[in-house]
């Protein structure tokens, strides 16, 4: 059995998943039943000349577990193509036939594409050999709840389409020719054929129709392809080593058929609900299974897709940080001449490092992940602030402390210690701040480090006032008045302008709080048309096989797949409701309230606003 998964490149720079790089799974001994058709494939094209797994040639298995092998996609730039090839099932030498259904239900749980090949024709015993897709409900849970459990039926069949693989059966040395009714016919019907029900409830008649049933109702997508034997018997032992040109031609035009089927339809790995599966999330399915059933319990795809999500969206953040972190430290020159400067610059890395979060993060129901960005971000802003405000402070001060050099060695000298010396210091001070406000690049606390700077020379001024014989006493606290008087109205500009840096704050927080929401509407607009094209496959796939059971005659199997397309019909009505969007997005919501104190309502009006547009 072969196991096809597409993948896209990974968010992190860890390379794809291969052989080396995965957990291993349980090694059986395999049965010897079956060719390598990916190898045989690979070595057809002889694309790079890399070798494949090794194909055996004595009755002993070659393969044991799942092997995986990743390759470049043909053609397809940055995506990777995952083969998972299987043991052989049925093995007699094993002991014990439950890791034939484990490793069955495993390959169907990461692939995109299932082959099954045997040998021969499709019959009852070809059948009966695939008895494995009818233990699928058993091994497979689709759902956490109650009613998704395994046990289920193929009542619930469905639920499995979200993530059930297409499939492709293979059939080797396949000497028969294709007639039904004295009419040739294609591989496919041949397959369509061997999957229809028998009439009747005997005990006899449905076990003929279960693996039947299971097959059409968990496959929709089917194909089936013929192989003639590659070449003769004396030949098999060194079919590895074989060229091309010395294979059986009708055997290397069917295999190209294959070739372009399996490299050429097979699509990206997906989760329900649409997300792509990468090469970092298929190592972390793998290692989750495999643990679920070492465990003895069941795989179920929703509490594993919840898991990968738990772990997923936790590299998300801390990507979408660094990402942000990073900008920042190519963009920002601290200190900048205004608040707005920096939040513009932090304002544009925001967004960005928000796009790679959205890209990454899925399932984030309740946005717990976002907002834990948000908060991690502001903080970020804040800290951004603080440095702004530091190297501003530190440059400021020392361009007062190069300006006020003459001015301090005429304080030591006594210059200002005689009669009208304080006017002198009033006069040089003044100078001073008039120099220190013609310097540029000075930083969002000019003011504020001016402020301390005059503060400074408060008790030298009062000194050289009290000491200044030209005055009278009268004048003396006039001037010390004066004095107070500007102080006061650096003060008042002070606050003002705090008031100013915090007005924009705000604004900068309702802005990325409209960014956050604006880009997570996109994100789950995106996400809902992906789920509803999900459900319109779906149910396109229950009205073609509620179509073909009518036309057979099957009337309550029938009715069972039109309560299944009104299930889906009903599940989709309600996904396209804008009540739909509005309850996924509570837990923003929510924290926009916290965000913006005294502003609650305008959270919801963002919200309100947004969906005005939609």
């Amino acid at each position: 059995m072969l196991g096809v998964a597409v993948l896209p490149p990974s968010p992190s720079p860890s390379p794809p998943p291969s052989s080396g790089k995965l957990p291993a799974l349980p090694l059986e001994r395999a049965a010897r039943t079956r060719f390598r058709f990916h190898f045989r494939l690979a070595s057809l094209r002889r694309r790079e000349r890399e070798r494949g797994f090794s194909l055996g040639s004595t009755v002993q298995a070659n393969t044991k577990g799942i092997w995986m092998w990743c390759v470049p996609y043909p053609d397809r730039k940055d995506q990777t193509l995952v083969l998972l090839d299987t043991e052989g099932l049925g093995d007699a030498e094993k002991g014990d036939t439950q890791n034939d259904t484990w490793i069955f239900a495993l390959a169907v749980l990461l692939s995109s594409t299932l082959v099954y090949n045997s040998m021969g024709t499709i019959d009852q015993n070809a059948m009966d050999q695939l008895h494995y897709v009818t233990e699928l409900t058993e091994r497979i849970k689709a759902k956490a709840s109650p009613g998704g459990g395994a046990g289920g039926s193929l009542e619930d069949s469905s639920e499995y389409l979200r993530f059930f693989p297409s499939f492709a059966w293979t059939l080797r040395d396949f000497t028969l020719q294709l007639e039904l009714n004295g009419k040739p016919i294609t591989e496919d019907e041949y397959l369509e054929n061997a999957l229809k029900l028998k009439k009747g409830d005997t005990p006899d008649v449905r076990l003929f129709n279960l693996p039947r049933k299971c097959i059409r109702f968990f496959f929709p997508t089917r194909k089936c392809f013929i192989f003639d034997r590659p070449t003769s018997r004396k030949n098999l032992h060194r079919l590895e080593q074989m060229e091309e040109s010395e294979l059986e031609p009708d055997f290397v035009e069917q295999a190209n058929q294959f070739y372009n089927y399996i490299f050429w339809t097979s699509k990206e790995k997906t989760l329900p609900g649409g997300h792509v599966v990468t090469g970092h999330l298929l190592a972390k399915l793998v290692e989750t299974y495999v643990e679920t059933i070492s465990s003895g319990k069941v795989p179920c795809m929703e509490s594993a897709v919840l898991a990968l999500a738990e772990m997923e969206n936790a590299a998300a953040v801390e990507e979408a940080v660094a990402c942000y972190g990073k900008l920042m430290g190519q963009r920002l020159s601290l200190p900048t001449e205004s608040v707005p400067e920096l939040l513009g610059i932090h304002a544009k890395c925001e967004k960005e490092a928000l796009q790679v979060f959205m890209a990454r993060a899925f399932k984030d129901d309740e946005q717990r992940f976002q907002i834990k960005f948000m908060k991690t971000l502001d903080d970020r802003k804040e800290e951004y602030c603080r440095r702004n405000e530091q190297e501003s402070i530190k440059r400021c001060q020392a361009l007062l402390a190069t300006l006020c050099v003459e001015l301090e060695e005429k304080v030591h000298s006594g210059v200002y210690s005689r009669p009208n010396g304080h006017q002198q210091f009033v006069d040089d001070l003044k100078a001073v701040e008039e120099r220190y406000r013609r310097e540029p690049k000075k930083g969002v606390m000019a003011e504020e480090a001016l402020k301390q700077f005059l503060e400074g020379k408060e008790a030298v001024g009062r000194a050289i006032l009290q000491s200044d014989t030209a005055l009278t006493e009268k004048e003396k606290q006039m001037e010390e008045a004066r004095a107070q008087v500007e102080a006061a109205q650096r003060e008042q500009e002070i606050q003002r302008q705090r008031q100013t840096e915090l007005e924009q704050k705000m604004q900068d927080r309702e802005r990325s709080y409209e960014e956050n929401v604006q880009q997570l509407m996109a994100k789950m607009e995106q996400d809902r048309e992906q789920l509803l094209e999900e459900q319109k496959k779906m149910m396109d796939s229950r009205l073609a096989e509620q179509e073909a059971l009518l036309n057979e005659g099957f009337q309550k199997e029938a009715r069972q797949m039109r309560e299944e397309v009104q299930r889906l019909r009903e599940e989709s009505d309600r996904v396209k409701k804008p009540s739909f969007l509005e309850r996924a997005l509570g837990g923003l919501v929510t924290f926009g309230t916290l965000i913006l104190p005294g502003i609650a309502g305008k959270a919801v009006g963002v919200v309100t606003n947004l969906f005005r547009r939609l």
